[in-house]
């Protein structure tokens, strides 16, 4: 996706910050730069104080080298956070690509309504028209419409779907079709296989007991896999989301993460307490609802979305 897109896609976060500082400008044009004011308006983006603080700090030894008044100084201030922000995020600028692993067996997780199933079938989309062969798990059994969703998902984009009819007692064991999947997928020559698991508490223990158990048993059906065990974030939920990724993390060992939604909320700097928290990559983010907005995370391009371009910086 174009800058141009991201951009656009992120006007709420953006805007969060751009207005808050026209107003600090707008009230007393020639006084000093607020630094509280601006740590409000960070905080107010989601960041989190673990990214907030080390960068205001920075803000702070910044200013104070050659002070400045008004709109210079919130210019001052905004290219230290930018250059402090990309610093930061870099290093998890990390695309996800196949590796020699074949099948290449991607797992996503998260909690319930983060986006779990679209985001397996937008991968498995990407993947498909990259001329790969995706087989999709339909190992989210707790979900009525999870399975009937990711068929059609399937069908749409031709991938195969491996699902299993439900039991008397209720939805098939997701670990069989976890493993009926990874089995089915290196009988088919598969160059991708995609397991939607269902969402869960990240809170209750004994589902993340069953999610370890999907990963054991996954591996016993190819060894080495899950190679990717991607954690699905929703923006949306701002800070929550870091209480969720430490639980995942400690559970299975995220190796990326996906963060949805970002077009939907003023809270988008929360991708950077996440990249800070778990310190894995950030492999996709997820601006829209077509498979086009599932995009590779760019750290560049990010920022300049989240604080507006360079040289305008985030007043207009």
């Amino acid at each position: 996706m174009k800058l141009s897109s991201v951009f656009q896609r992120l006007q709420k976060s953006r805007s969060l910050l751009s207005e808050g500082l026209a107003r600090l400008i707008g009230r007393a044009p020639e006084a000093p730069v607020d630094l509280a004011a601006v740590e409000a308006l960070l905080l107010g983006a989601d960041l989190g104080v673990g990214v907030v603080d080390p960068i205001m700090a920075r803000v702070r030894a910044t200013l104070g080298e050659a002070p400045a008044r008004g709109e210079a100084g919130y210019r001052r201030a905004m290219e230290t956070v930018r250059a402090a922000l990309l610093e930061r995020l870099a290093p998890c600028q990390s695309p996800l690509e196949i590796t020699a692993a074949k099948p290449y067996v991607i797992m996503l997780l998260g909690v319930n309504g983060s986006g779990k199933t679209t985001t397996a079938a937008k991968l498995a989309e990407r993947f498909r028209r990259a001329g790969c062969r995706v087989v999709l798990g339909a190992a989210d059994t707790f979900r009525a419409a999870a399975v009937e969703q990711l068929q059609v998902w399937g069908a749409r984009i031709g991938a195969e779907v491996i699902a299993q009819p439900p039991s008397r007692q209720g939805g098939a064991d997701p670990a069989a079709v976890a493993f009926d999947t990874v089995q089915a997928g290196v009988a088919r020559g598969a160059d991708v296989i995609c397991l939607d698991t269902a969402g869960r508490l990240h809170t209750k223990s004994n589902l993340m007991e069953e999610l370890k158990k999907i990963v054991r048993v996954v591996g016993k059906a190819l060894p080495g896999a899950p190679h990717e065990r991607l954690l699905v974030l929703d923006a949306t939920v701002g800070q929550n989301g870091l209480a969720q990724a430490r639980y995942f993390h400690e559970a299975v060992g995220v190796t990326g993460v996906v963060v949805t939604k970002l077009d939907g909320t003023a809270k988008g700097g929360i991708l950077v307490a996440i990249a800070h928290e778990l310190n894995v990559p950030i492999r996709c983010i997820g601006v829209g609802e077509s498979a086009e907005d599932l995009v590779d995370f760019n750290a560049e391009q990010f920022v300049e979305a989240l604080l507006g371009k360079e040289g305008d910086q985030v007043m207009r």
